[in-house]
């Protein structure tokens, strides 16, 4: 093996780890049974209910799994990891009132590693957003949302 070689592989090991550390150190913030968290039939008995203002729903995760499926009503924003995602949050929520209730998810990954919940709920809170959920997603989207039947759209 190259040295380049070697050193590309310890570069991505070095960068696996931060980002692991990272991830779990940002969802310490937001640990199960948070109040700042709802769980999805929570949010599905939201989105049926007859009276009442809807929550504004953003999803903060990869755009492939938008595409795939998402939550009725949603917009996506973008990685809530990255300074384009946070970018275009900011700018979605720049008119919003600040106690308008907003519902941010991702479902990428299991909870304890998703990289993009925990900044995005973050930015909203520095921005003074008083009414922020987060939904709880234990495992992924597909697991914990579409294989219970809850409704989603397919496509942008």
């Amino acid at each position: 093996m190259t040295r380049g070689a070697k050193l590309a592989l310890l570069l991505a090991a070095v960068l696996s780890l931060i980002c692991a550390g990272a991830a779990q150190t940002a969802q310490s913030a937001l640990p199960p049974g948070s109040p700042q968290l709802m769980n999805p039939l929570e949010l599905v008995n939201l989105l049926q209910a007859t009276k009442g203002e809807k929550p504004l729903i953003l999803n903060v995760g990869p755009s492939l799994l938008y595409m795939q499926a998402h939550i009725p009503g949603s917009e996506y924003i973008g990685a809530g990891s990255s300074p384009q995602g946070l970018a275009a949050l900011r700018s979605r929520v720049k008119a919003v009132p600040h106690d308008r209730q907003i519902v941010l998810y991702c479902g990428c990954c299991p909870w304890e590693h998703c990289p993009n919940v925990a900044p995005a709920y973050g930015e909203l809170h520095r921005m003074g957003f008083s009414n922020v959920k987060v939904l709880y997603i234990p495992n992924n989207f597909g697991a914990d949302w579409l294989d219970r039947g809850y409704p989603t759209v397919k496509g942008q």
